[in-house]
């Protein structure tokens, strides 16, 4: 019941803020762009983190950071993330000192106020419905941001799992890795422990990332390069959730 109640005192607390927030974001997006715009988004995702500390006792440990480019570093790469739950598409970027692009549904962007201010933003939103023109959109969109040194991000599941499961993983963020030159990073994060996929209920706990070694991908192939990226965050998900995979055999 206390679980409840604090909850949807969180979701409340992210409705009140998102309003005023993405109002501003889109009224300063006539005047600014790029990183400073990027940053501005981000306050409010540290806002909602903040919420979720503070209203539902969420917390994190991080490890692996250093096996990420350094700060500074103009070189792109293409982060191959686990995707459980909402949790991890807003602290990320709360979590790592370098502009994310993510690769994500364009059905995101007409989510009020929310999602019109993450239209704004120079990510790559894609009709999945479309594999052909998404996949095109993915490589001409994620040259670009990588040759600007970003970091693209793509969640290779394609769409949230529950805890103790695995999907199928698609080559899309491999493909571009290969496309480019670019190294993929693998990470793999528990945070359906606290926030399960679909639901707006957290459970208090400690979300645990782990960000593994980055995998080169010169002279690979697409699918090679992904089932090495898949067996290392499946493998690593089972060290960090073990009670979640032995509860579902």
């Amino acid at each position: 019941m206390l679980a409840t109640l604090r909850s949807a005192l969180f979701v409340l607390w992210m409705v009140v803020t998102v309003i005023p927030w993405a109002t501003a974001v889109l009224i300063a997006s006539v005047f600014i762009g790029g990183d400073r715009l990027y940053w501005m988004c981000v306050g409010w995702l540290r806002v909602v983190m903040w919420g979720s500390r503070t209203l539902c006792g969420v917390t994190h440990r991080i490890q692996g950071v250093e096996h990420l480019p350094p700060p500074g570093s103009p070189d792109g790469v293409v982060l191959l993330a686990k995707h459980q739950s909402t949790w991890e598409t807003f602290a990320f970027p709360t979590l790592m000192d370098h502009p994310l692009a993510y690769v994500f549904k364009r059905e995101l962007i007409y989510i009020p106020f929310f999602g019109w201010a993450m239209g704004r933003l120079d990510m790559v939103h894609i009709d999945r419905s479309k594999r052909t023109e998404a996949w095109t959109k993915v490589a001409e969109q994620g040259r670009r941001l990588m040759a600007e040194g970003h970091w693209v991000i793509m969640f290779p599941e394609g769409t949230r799992t529950p805890r103790g499961s695995q999907g199928a993983y698609k080559t899309g963020g491999t493909r571009l890795a290969v496309a480019t030159g670019r190294p993929v990073v693998p990470i793999a994060v528990t945070s359906a422990r606290c926030w399960p996929r679909k639901s707006f209920r957290l459970t208090p706990g400690v979300v645990d990332i782990s960000i593994g070694r980055p995998i080169a991908s010169a002279g690979r192939e697409a699918d090679e390069l992904m089932r090495e990226a898949e067996a290392w965050i499946e493998g690593e998900m089972r060290r960090l959730d073990p009670e979640a995979y032995r509860a579902a055999g």
